[in-house]
């Protein structure tokens, strides 16, 4: 088996024979809470794939939000995205530090918000890169800006409003990609949630289920087919994926891509927003 949508991907292999083509623009998304007392764009300007900017999912970002990281609007992404060197036509790789996937995936789900789909995740990530001894660089990197292009895709993102209609239809499946102790409640996150667990109805598939321990690459096609098999996903039905800030939800939804399922959407807010409001239920062990 073959997965659906690989364009979504690119191995380290083909990155490093691509690494001096002009459009081939790279993005080290890494990305930290504050709590782990790392910093992205630190271990950036340490070291970082040859001719990567740092994208900051908390510097393109709606700052009027309080919420962490929501999506800016259409102009501000465009126009911080040409900052960052990037325009209409280039081929866009991200990456980070965290087992090859969560706030890389995050952007690439960003660039397809956005309108742009000519944006692929590099499978692995930086572990993958470094342990096969390709090339790194501490050298900065400073982009001429150029112009890019963007249009707001609402099929991609769903809201508070949208995830209380679902709770009434139950017309979307909706993911959560957190780990079983942050779902069912029994483990405080770090962010600070007034309730504990997780939305009515909703199926825990943690993030790291789908990507590989030893190379942080995504499992195999079939295995990533029965890892949602086995959790009772349909991938013929509408799919709506969760988790505490829309990051590592983001990694299930570009699994889902892989797999063929192009319209999973990310509940951006996810329990960042969920777990402060007042009159939402919440499911705890």
């Amino acid at each position: 088996m073959t997965f659906a949508n690989p364009e979504a991907l690119v191995s380290t292999e083909w990155l490093a024979e691509h690494l001096s083509e002009p459009d081939i623009k790279i993005l080290d998304c890494t990305w930290h809470h504050s709590s782990t007392n790392l910093d992205g764009r630190t271990q950036y300007r340490g070291r970082h794939l040859p001719g990567s900017v740092h994208f900051d999912i908390d510097h393109v970002a709606d700052k009027s939000n309080p919420l962490p990281h929501m999506l800016p609007n259409a102009a501000d992404f465009a126009k911080k995205v040409g900052l960052l060197g990037i325009g209409d036509g280039d081929r866009v790789i991200v990456y980070d530090r965290l087992c090859g996937g969560a706030a890389a995936a995050r952007v690439w789900w960003m660039f397809r918000v956005f309108g742009y789909h000519n944006v692929a995740l590099l499978d692995g990530g930086y572990g993958k890169w470094i342990k096969e001894k390709l090339p790194s660089d501490m050298a900065m990197v400073r982009p001429e800006p150029k112009s890019f292009s963007a249009t707001y895709n609402s099929m991609l993102v769903r809201d508070l409003g949208d995830m209380r209609d679902n709770l009434a239809t139950g017309a979307a499946q909706v993911i959560d990609a957190r780990g079983p102790g942050k779902f069912d409640g029994t483990q405080e996150d770090v962010f600070p949630f007034k309730k504990l667990g997780h939305i009515p109805n909703a199926t825990n598939i943690p993030w790291a289920d789908l990507i590989h321990p030893d190379t942080g690459a995504f499992l195999t096609p079939d295995a990533l087919t029965a890892r949602f098999a086995a959790a009772g996903i349909d991938l013929e039905r509408p799919v709506v994926t969760t988790c505490a800030s829309g990051i590592s939800s983001c990694v299930v939804t570009l699994a889902l891509y892989l797999l063929g399922h192009k319209t999973a959407a990310v509940y951006d807010g996810s329990w960042a927003e969920w777990g402060l409001a007042e009159d939402t239920p919440a499911v705890a062990a």
